[in-house]
């Protein structure tokens, strides 16, 4: 686990975190809500998996079913007599909280919960995530509310969308699951790939802080991208990304910067936004770059990823024309770069 030179109290927050790799590197997976039921997502998760490459085994649980798609179905989680590494969760929002007390006493390790109906439909929803806290002891949750993960080098889809990129070096990491299955249509068409993509809904559990940390050590992942509406936990974000983007490109769409878009936000995910200015601040501070756009976002991240990550602010303009120069000067130092000074030597060079 990395050690943290800016924030060494942080290190004992990040040493108690259990490993995500059950998440994204999985050798046993249950399918909980797992159906033959035409145009749902349990049936696409079975289909997504059942009938892929990926080279773990799968177990199905439906209690209703003897088998599923001709495969052996199981009345529980506790009927499999295998270790599971990840329970991927698609049933009724009301059945999650036992589903994960079950979970904890067959020791599985992670669990995805696709389910909605939590806090982005309000108090009620705030109830059935605090009582998945209280029976959440060891296991590391993604969701609830979310579109699942994938990972490429492994045919690993853990979604129900129906196709998967292919594999590459870039993290994307949305909270929204809509916005995600955009980016995935958009980046089978522009042949971009993955080294995984994360859906990571209303973060019960992981959050952009574990998964940056994650990824930051992860050698497929060259660079990080996120659409985020709010922060969980501010202090573990932000010392994570400092560390991590002194070796990786952080590249972060932020939504809610208006009043109007934060309450959107509140009924999407149920995000509550902080004050702009202050979080803008901070991701300059700590070298997040911050774009507005999906374009944006992987515009930047092929400049950034083929480039070594600059020493500091300071930048020479190599132009054979001055307008274009006085462009990019006054580009560059709003942006809060620095022209360089050049010693008598460069220029008799």
């Amino acid at each position: 686990m990395k050690e943290y030179k800016f924030d060494p109290s942080l290190n004992i927050l990040y040493k108690e975190l259990n490993n995500l790799d059950y998440i994204f590197n999985p050798r046993t997976i249950a399918i909980i809500g797992a159906t033959d039921k035409e145009n749902s997502v349990g049936k696409t998760l079975v289909e997504n998996l059942v009938n892929s490459s990926f080279q773990g085994e799968v177990f199905l649980v439906n209690p209703k079913r003897d088998s599923i798609l001709g495969k052996k179905a199981y009345p529980s989680i506790d009927k499999i007599d295998k270790k599971i590494d990840l329970a991927i969760i698609a049933t009724p929002s009301k059945t999650v909280p036992g589903i994960i007390d079950e979970l904890e006493a067959k020791n599985v390790s992670a669990a995805i919960i696709i389910s909605a109906g939590f806090k982005e439909l309000g108090e009620s929803g705030k109830k059935l995530e605090d009582q998945i806290l209280q029976k959440k002891k060891k296991i590391r949750i993604i969701g609830p509310n979310c579109l699942g993960i994938m990972n490429p080098s492994l045919n690993l889809n853990a979604t129900f969308a129906k196709d998967m990129p292919k594999s590459g070096n870039i993290a994307f990491i949305s909270q929204s699951g809509a916005l995600g299955t955009a980016v995935l249509d958009w980046s089978l068409k522009e042949e971009i790939g993955f080294s995984a993509f994360v859906s990571i809904g209303s973060m019960i559990d992981v959050d952009f802080g574990d998964l940056i940390n994650y990824f930051g050590d992860d050698p497929n992942t060259k660079s990080i991208l996120m659409y985020m509406e709010n922060i969980s936990d501010p202090r573990a974000f932000l010392s994570a990304a400092r560390e991590v983007a002194l070796t990786k490109p952080i590249i972060l769409i932020k939504a809610g910067r208006t009043k109007e878009s934060a309450k959107a936000a509140l009924s999407h995910t149920g995000a509550l936004a902080g004050s702009d200015e202050v979080l803008d601040a901070a991701l300059k501070r700590v070298g997040i770059l911050r774009v507005n756009t999906i374009n944006d976002l992987f515009s930047m991240n092929e400049i950034l990823s083929k480039q070594p990550i600059p020493k500091g602010p300071n930048l020479a303009i190599v132009t054979n024309a001055g307008g274009p120069a006085v462009i990019a000067t006054d580009s560059l130092i709003i942006h809060g770069a620095k022209i360089a000074t050049l010693q008598d030597s460069t220029y008799e060079k």
